[in-house]
């Protein structure tokens, strides 16, 4: 069990300068951008959905795995998805935009 503060630490972007990741290197084995994507203590950090070019809010956390799992959490929207499939190479198909996509145009105000 984590305490509030040790999940804030891990989901804050570590980055130096508070980069995304387009500032450390370029994406080589990603079907996502890295522009406005930082990086906590285990999870991607959404810095700005707008430069990422995805649904999404700051804050959100996520990661990806091998076969295209996949899952995230938005505490803005409090919402968490998880994505359990055995599709290799993940870069085959954008299962994880569209999913992402389904997502938020799920959410009801």
């Amino acid at each position: 069990i984590l305490g509030r503060k040790t999940v804030e630490l891990m989901t804050s972007n570590h980055l130096p300068g508070n980069g995304d990741l387009t500032s450390m290197g370029q994406a080589v084995f990603s079907e996502t951008p890295y522009d406005g994507i930082g990086f906590g203590l285990g999870f991607s950090v959404m810095l700005n959905p707008a430069a990422a070019q995805i649904l999404g809010s700051p804050g959100e956390h996520a990661w990806g795995g091998a076969a295209s799992t996949y899952f995230f959490i938005d505490p803005a929207e409090d919402m968490t998805v998880i994505l359990m499939t055995q599709l290799m190479p993940s870069s085959a198909y954008p299962i994880r935009r569209e999913l992402r996509i389904l997502a938020y145009q799920s959410i009801i105000d």
